[in-house]
C-alpha cells in the first residue's frame, strides 16, 4: 500500500470502508506493519450484510469470525488499545505486526458543513477526518473500493486509495500472453546445443541457452517466417539448464480438423494444440469478442466426448450478469433458466452442426445428439460437486473473483478438463477490474503448472465487420 505523497518512515493508519472487508475477508491481515481502524458505522453495515448466501455474506460472516476470534479474552483495555494482529497467523505469506483499533468512542459530533445527511460513506469519512484532527503525527489514509467516496475524501483533503492488495498484476499488460516469437537467428543460435529426435510421430528438441529459463510449460513457441518455413511449437518441460519443446500440429490443414472446423490463424491453432492435449488439465483463453474462443473450446469438446470418448459429456456454465437491465424472474428447470444465458453456445452449436446435405431432420437430429451431451448448469449450484470425465466449458470467466474460481476449479475430479475463457476487457461485476478479476489470477498462477496452457487470441474471426467493431469502437 506504499503511496509516494506520504513520507517513508512516517506511522500510518489505514481507516477501511465495509466494501473493502465484503471483497476481501482477509483484508484485515494484508496491511503488514501498518495499524487498521474500524469506524463502528463500517461494523453496523457488516451486520446489515451478513444474512444470505451471497459470496459477499458469506465474506462478511468471515470477517465477523475473524474479528471474534480476534476478541477472544481480550480485555477492554487490550480493545481500547489495538488488538495485535500478529498474535492471529491467519496469512502464511504476510508478516503482520500491526494493530486493530476500533471506534470506541463519538469522534465527531456532527458532520461538517459540506457532508449533508447521514449516510454511512459520510460518517466513515468524518470519523477521518476527526482522527486526522486527533492525530497530526500519523497519516490518516482511508482505504474504499467506491471510487465516489475516494472522490469525496479528495474534495475534504483526506488521502484515500484503493484497495491494491488483491491486485495480481501492476498492469494487465504484464498478463503472461502465453505464446512468444523466436528470434529470426533461432536456428543459427541454438545449432550447437540442440538434440533432435521423433517419438511416435512427434517432434521434439532439446534446447539450452539463456533464452529458455524465462520459458514456461506449454508456452507457445513460433518462428515469423513464410508458410513454408513456418515453425510453431510447444514447450513441453523446463529444466535449470535446458527445456524439450515438440512441434505443433497444424490444424489449419484440412487434414487435422476438429468436429468440421480449422484453425484460421496461428493463436486458434495453438488454442486447439492445447485444448485437444490430453496432458492439458487445464485451458485458459483470453481475447476479444469474435476471435472464437467459446467456438473453439465448444469443438474441442465435442470432439473428445463424441469421437474419442475421452469425456461423458461436455459441462457448460457462465456468470449470469447482464449487460443491460436485469429481465426478472425466469421460470423452469436449472438447465431452462440458463439458457436465455446460454445464446453463445446455441450460435456455436449453429455452426457446429451445419451439415451441408443433410437436410432439415438431419440437422434436428444432429442437434438432439448434441444437447443431450451437452448440460448447462448454473454456478451457484456448483459447490460440494465432483465431476468425473468432463469437458467443463466456464464462459465469461472475467466476471469471476479468484475465490470464486477457486470453488469452480477444485470440483474437476479424475479426467476431468477445465477451459476458461473470457475477455478481461469486458468486465460486467462492480470491484472486478482487470488486475483483480479471477481470470487474470488464475492465468498468472497456473503458468508454471506442467498440465496448464494459456493463449491470448488477437485476431477476430466473426466477420470484418466485427473485428473493425472491436478494434474501432
Amino acid at each position: 500500500m506504499h503511496n509516494k505523497s506520504i513520507p517513508e518512515g512516517r506511522r500510518r493508519l489505514y481507516v477501511l470502508d465495509t466494501n473493502v472487508l465484503m471483497h476481501d475477508p482477509t483484508a484485515l491481515f494484508r496491511f503488514e506493519e501498518h495499524d487498521i481502524f474500524l469506524p463502528m458505522v463500517v461494523l453496523e453495515e457488516l451486520d446489515r450484510g451478513k444474512k444470505g448466501v451471497s459470496e459477499v455474506a458469506r465474506n462478511v460472516r468471515q470477517v465477523s469470525r475473524f474479528i471474534d476470534e480476534l476478541m477472544t479474552h481480550a480485555s477492554e483495555q487490550a480493545i481500547e488499545h489495538g488488538l495485535d494482529l500478529s498474535n492471529y497467523t491467519q496469512l502464511d505469506d504476510v508478516a503482520v505486526t500491526g494493530k486493530l483499533f476500533f471506534q470506541t468512542e463519538v469522534l465527531a459530533e456532527e458532520l461538517p458543513p459540506t457532508l449533508p445527511g447521514h449516510t454511512a460513506d459520510n460518517t466513515i469519512l468524518a470519523t477521518a477526518l476527526a482522527l486526522r484532527e486527533q492525530m497530526p503525527d500519523v497519516a490518516i489514509i482511508l482505504v474504499s473500493k467506491d471510487i465516489n467516496l475516494r472522490i469525496k475524501a479528495a474534495v475534504l483533503g483526506v488521502h484515500a486509495e484503493d484497495y491494491f492488495n488483491d491486485r495480481v498484476l501492476e498492469d494487465v499488460d504484464l498478463l503472461y500472453r502465453g505464446l512468444d516469437p523466436l528470434p529470426e537467428n533461432f536456428w543459427d543460435a541454438h545449432s550447437k546445443a540442440m538434440d533432435s529426435w521423433q517419438e511416435e510421430g512427434r517432434t521434439f528438441y532439446r534446447l539450452s541457452g539463456p533464452a529458455t529459463e524465462n520459458w514456461f510449460p506449454n508456452q507457445c513457441l513460433y518462428l515469423e517466417a513464410p508458410k513454408e518455413n513456418r515453425f510453431e511449437a510447444i514447450v513441453r518441460e523446463v529444466h535449470k539448464d535446458h527445456a524439450i519443446i515438440e512441434t505443433a500440429l497444424d490444424f489449419r490443414a484440412p487434414r487435422h480438423t476438429v468436429w468440421g472446423i480449422n484453425a484460421r490463424n496461428l493463436e486458434q491453432n495453438f488454442a486447439l494444440n492445447l485444448l485437444m492435449d490430453p496432458d492439458v488439465d487445464f485451458v485458459t483463453m483470453v481475447g476479444p469478442a469474435g476471435t472464437g474462443k467459446t467456438l473453439l473450446a465448444l469443438a474441442a469438446g465435442l470432439a473428445q466426448t463424441l469421437e474419442e470418448k475421452r469425456f461423458k459429456e461436455i459441462i457448460m456454465t457462465r456468470v449470469t450478469v447482464p449487460v443491460g437491465e436485469d429481465i426478472g424472474f425466469l421460470p423452469g428447470t436449472e438447465e431452462e433458466k440458463m439458457t436465455p444465458w446460454m445464446g453463445a453456445l446455441m450460435d456455436n452449436l449453429e455452426v457446429l452442426t451445419n451439415t451441408d446435405g443433410a437436410g432439415e431432420w438431419g440437422r434436428a437430429a444432429t442437434n438432439d445428439l448434441l444437447q443431450n451431451r451437452i448440460k448447462i448448469r448454473s454456478l451457484n449450484f456448483m459447490r460440494g460437486r465432483t465431476f468425473l470425465n468432463r469437458f467443463i466449458i466456464l464462459d465469461e470467466a472475467q466476471n469471476l473473483t479468484a475465490k470464486q474460481m477457486k470453488t469452480l476449479i477444485t470440483r474437476a475430479g479424475p479426467g476431468t478438463k477445465v477451459v476458461c475463457i473470457g475477455n478481461i476487457a469486458q468486465i460486467d461485476t462492480p470491484y472486478l477490474t482487470e488486475t483483480t478479476s479471477g481470470l487474470t489470477y488464475v492465468v498468472d498462477h497456473f503458468k508454471s503448472w506442467d498440465h496448464s496452457g494459456h493463449v491470448t487470441l488477437m485476431r477476430g474471426e466473426r466477420s470484418r465487420l466485427a473485428d473493425y467493431a472491436s478494434r474501432q469502437l
